[in-house]
């Protein structure tokens, strides 16, 4: 946990940029929330044409969407920071403007979601929670986080 779901239409970004965007978006939350590296993920989706609309009307401008469910706990100025964050990124990583961003998040209790095979912390127990995982786990998860 976090997993950002960023879904694009009528822009399609390379495979270098998509690795720059999930790369400051984990560093984004990381930096906002303090939670590891490792609990990041980042999915890409691309709309194919004609099958995004708003206001029952095709989009046909490029517009970005990031929707992140992230564990809940967190004061309202950090997710701030984290909402803002995210738009700043993809400003300033892709031709997009501000009002073709679109992000929103949503708090899922933590222990409703299981990670790595394991129900996940309460925001601000991950040392605890990191320190009673097999060794094996840790050695993987020291690798992501670095």
């Amino acid at each position: 946990m976090p997993t950002y779901f960023v879904n694009t239409s009528n822009i399609k970004f390379k495979k270098n940029i998509k690795e720059k965007l999930a790369k400051k978006i984990t560093k984004v939350h990381n930096e906002a929330t303090g939670a590891n590296k490792y609990f990041a993920q980042v999915v890409f989706n691309n709309s194919k044409r004609g099958d995004h609309y708003m206001g029952g009307k095709m989009v046909s401008k490029p517009e970005i969407f990031i929707y992140g469910h992230i564990r809940s706990g967190r004061t309202a100025k950090i997710k701030n920071k984290l909402i803002t964050g995210l738009r700043e990124i993809v400003k300033k990583n892709t031709s997009l403007k501000k009002d073709n961003i679109w992000v929103y998040i949503l708090d899922l209790k933590p222990r409703q979601m299981i990670e790595y095979g394991e129900i996940l912390p309460k925001s601000g127990d991950e040392k605890k929670w990191f320190k009673n995982l097999p060794r094996k786990l840790k050695e993987r998860l020291n690798k992501i986080d670095n």
